[in-house]
Parts: structure tokens; sequence; C-alpha cells
């Protein structure tokens, strides 16, 4: 299934914008349930029920996502024209409500993301699920690969996953964002994540510096002051080194798709990692932008990528 974008939709970042804000997103009937976790604080997650016997999908969203997100809403609704059923976990602070732990989410997130799939392991055995595939789109594919690559063997539960573009090297990405017109993208990170984290500043007084966090104009200096020190990082060049998915690409043992188009504006082709694992396969299309891969005549649909995602789970 090889993409080609549309002849009306040129340039990775009109491939980019477009599909997430102008082709319209499928309905899709989502069942909530809220988790508490082992530290005291809860995620929501949302299920697509299916058909007893089908395969299970669960699917890790990206930066400030949710089951809402165009990417969310397209898979999930291919996943229930199959009779599959599908999970959405939501990252702490992503399901419309602020989380109560002194902490958000990142890229290298592998223990929350082996605990949900842990939990999911016992909802598989309750529904009768013949398969159980993973997979994740941006930040949550980069956390997908890297408790893949971490987990190896232990992994193999999971009898396949997809990892849409995944910002592999963190610190080319957030290169790529901090120049340009690119940081229109950072602009519109930060406006959301810095609402949340005034949030969390309100339940944790002094938990990191206001005044700092009000200066931040891009990631590096967000990822400084909130997301490394929250998370057990020494900085942003500590986090972005240790938890990019482009150092374990040979440790996974989990058949496994890794998609980015090569004129992906949050990850430029140069960034691409060249080789992996045997099981893992490399795809990098031309075009497609971040997420995006429209197809079809104007106005576009959303279709191409979860038939991607689904073929190669089906052949696995």
């Amino acid at each position: 299934m090889r993409y080609s974008a549309p002849r009306w939709l040129p340039g990775g970042n009109l491939q980019t914008i477009y599909p997430s804000t102008f082709i319209a997103k499928p309905q899709v009937r989502f069942r909530r349930e809220r988790w508490d976790t082992p530290d005291a604080d809860f995620i929501d997650v949302d299920f697509v029920d299916g058909k007893p016997g089908q395969p299970l999908v669960v699917l890790f969203h990206g930066l400030e996502g949710s089951s809402d997100s165009h990417y969310s809403r397209a898979f999930m609704a291919a996943v229930a024209a199959r009779g599959w059923s599908g999970v959405v976990p939501h990252f702490r602070g992503c399901s419309g409500e602020i989380n109560l732990a002194p902490r958000f989410y990142h890229s290298g997130d592998s223990a929350e993301l082996d605990w949900i799939l842990r939990r999911l392991l016992n909802h598989r055995s309750t529904i009768g699920a013949a398969k159980f595939y993973a997979a994740g789109v941006s930040l949550g594919a980069n956390a997908l690969l890297r408790w893949l690559g971490e987990s190896q063997h232990q992994a193999e539960f999971i009898d396949a996953a997809c990892a849409i573009s995944a910002p592999l090297d963190l610190a080319g990405g957030g290169a790529a964002l901090a120049h340009g017109f690119n940081r229109i993208y950072t602009h519109v990170f930060l406006r959301t994540m810095r609402t949340k984290s005034l949030v969390k500043l309100d339940q944790f007084p002094g938990l990191f510096s206001r005044d700092a966090l009000m200066q931040a104009r891009d990631l590096y200096t967000f990822d400084n002051i909130i997301t490394a020190p929250l998370h057990g990082y020494r900085n942003t060049d500590d986090y972005w080194d240790r938890a990019s998915a482009k150092h374990i690409l040979h440790d996974i043992t989990v058949p496994t798709l890794v998609l980015n188009a090569k004129n992906d504006p949050f990850l430029p082709a140069r960034y691409l990692p060249q080789s992996a694992a045997a099981c893992v396969k490399l795809e990098y299309p031309e075009e497609g932008g971040h997420v995006g891969f429209a197809a079809g005549a104007p106005p576009g649909n959303l279709g191409w990528l979860p038939q991607r995602m689904l073929h190669f789970f089906e052949g696995k």
C-alpha cells in the first residue's frame, strides 16, 4: 500500500495541517472508563466495543492529542467497521480533566505504557480477542517504540505494532520545530501545555517557576522547565537523548511498522534511522506530512493511514 499524496495537496506543511483541520472526522462511539493509577492518579480510557473473538487494537495518541484527534477517530472508525475492539488510553491530563499527580506525560513514558498494556491484556482475555495489536502516533509512537525496545521478548504478548510519524530523534525534531514556519506548531503546542502547567502549579505551588514557564517560547525551554524535571531527567538534552526511540530499534522483537514521511516537518528526513531489527519495517514515503496522509479528491479523506495500519496488522 504505497502512499502517493494528492496533487492538490503539495508540501509537508499543507499535508500536515489540512488533514487535521479541514477534513471531517468520522463519528465514533466511545465508552469511557477511568482507571486509577498505582501512584494515586488516574487516566481516562476510551473503548470501542467490537465483536467477541475479534482482534483488540490500542492506539496511543500524540502530543496534546486525545481520542478526538483526527487520526484517533479515523483509525477507530476503521477498527469498528471491521467489528474489532479498539482502545485509546489518554496520557495524563489529555482527556479534558487535569490529572492529580505532580507529573504529566512524555515521549519515553514506557513504564506508563507497560502498566496500560498489561491491564489491557486482561481485557483481551475477557473479550476473547484473537489478536492484540498496538499502535502509536507521534509522541505515542515514540513511547510505544521505547517500550517495545526496552521490553524486548517481554513485549511479545503484543502480536504486532505500528508507529506513525514518531519523533525518533527528539533533538532533531526539537531543532526542526524551533525555526521558520515550523514555529507555528510549537506555538499551538505551548498554548495548551502552558495552560495545563499553570493548573498544575495551582495544585502544587513551587513545583516549577511560573515566570520561567511564561517566558518559554520553544519546546526545548518548556521541556527544561517542566517535562524533564517532573519525569526524572536532568534537563532537556538528557530527556531528548534518553527518550529517543532511534536508540532501541535494533532491540525490538515484535513485528513492527515504522512509518514516517520524508517531508514530515516535525522530523526531517536526515534524522530518520536507516536500520533496525529484522522484524521492524522502516517505511519512509516521500510525502505525507506529520500524521497527514490525506487521500482522494478534494476535500479529501483520512482513510489511507488506517487502512495501511490495519493491512500491516492483518498480515501478522
